[in-house]
C-alpha cells in the first residue's frame, strides 16, 4: 500500500498515482472565509484542518482507500466489460440469428452474471464502505476538498484540481465515536 514516511512531509499521492505539492494550511488561513470553513468543518469532523501533518496523514489515508478500491474495481471491470458491453456485438453477430428460447436464455445469463459481478463487487467492498473509520477519512477528504474549493475562490493560489482526487458516496456523515488511525512510528535503522 505504502509508506507514509516514503513521501517527504507537505507531498502526497493523487488518485493517479501522481505525487503533488500539499498546499500549506497558510494559503488556506489567508482567506477568511476558507479559514472560517475549516474551522467550522474541524468542529463538525473533530479534526484540524489547518494543521499540515494532520492533512498530510489524511491525504495518505485517504490514498490508501484509493488503492483497495481501486484494485477490486479493476478485477470487476474486466468480467463487466466482457458480459456488459461484450454481449451486444455477440447479440448482433449470433443471438439474434438463433431462435427465441436461446435469445432469451442468453439474456437472462448475461444479466444474471453481470449482476453477480456487481453484487460480488459491492459484498467485497462492503466492509471498507461501511468502516465508520474510513468513512471519517472520506468525509474529513471531501471536507478538505471543499476547504480548498473555498480558499481557491477567495484568491488563494490553489491549483484548479487540488488536491486531485474524486468523492466517495459513503462521504456525508461523520462517526464521532470511531477510532482514529495512529501515525505510525518511524522506523529506527539499527
Amino acid at each position: 500500500m505504502g509508506d507514509y514516511h516514503a513521501l517527504k512531509p507537505g507531498r502526497f499521492v493523487d488518485d493517479q498515482g501522481t505525487a503533488h505539492d500539499m498546499v500549506p494550511s497558510e494559503v488556506i488561513a489567508a482567506v477568511p472565509a476558507a479559514k472560517a470553513a475549516a474551522e467550522r468543518f474541524g468542529r463538525e469532523a473533530r479534526f484540524d484542518f489547518l494543521d499540515d501533518h494532520a492533512v498530510h496523514w489524511m491525504l495518505f489515508q485517504r490514498r490508501q482507500d484509493t488503492e483497495k478500491a481501486g484494485v477490486i474495481g479493476c478485477l470487476a471491470a474486466i468480467p463487466l466489460f466482457v458480459f456488459g458491453l461484450g454481449a451486444w456485438p455477440f447479440w448482433g453477430m449470433v443471438a439474434s440469428g438463433r431462435s427465441r428460447q436461446f435469445q432469451i436464455v442468453f439474456i437472462v445469463v448475461d444479466a444474471l452474471i453481470v449482476c453477480a459481478c456487481l453484487a460480488g463487487t459491492y459484498l467485497v467492498r462492503r466492509r471498507s464502505l461501511l468502516d465508520p473509520t474510513d468513512r471519517n477519512v472520506r468525509c474529513r477528504a471531501r471536507l478538505y476538498r471543499r476547504i480548498a474549493v473555498i480558499a481557491r475562490q477567495g484568491g488563494a493560489d490553489i491549483p484548479p484540481l487540488y488536491p486531485y482526487y474524486g468523492m466517495y458516496a459513503t462521504s456525508r456523515k461523520f462517526f464521532p465515536d470511531a477510532p482514529e488511525r495512529p501515525v505510525p512510528q518511524k522506523e529506527q535503522a539499527p
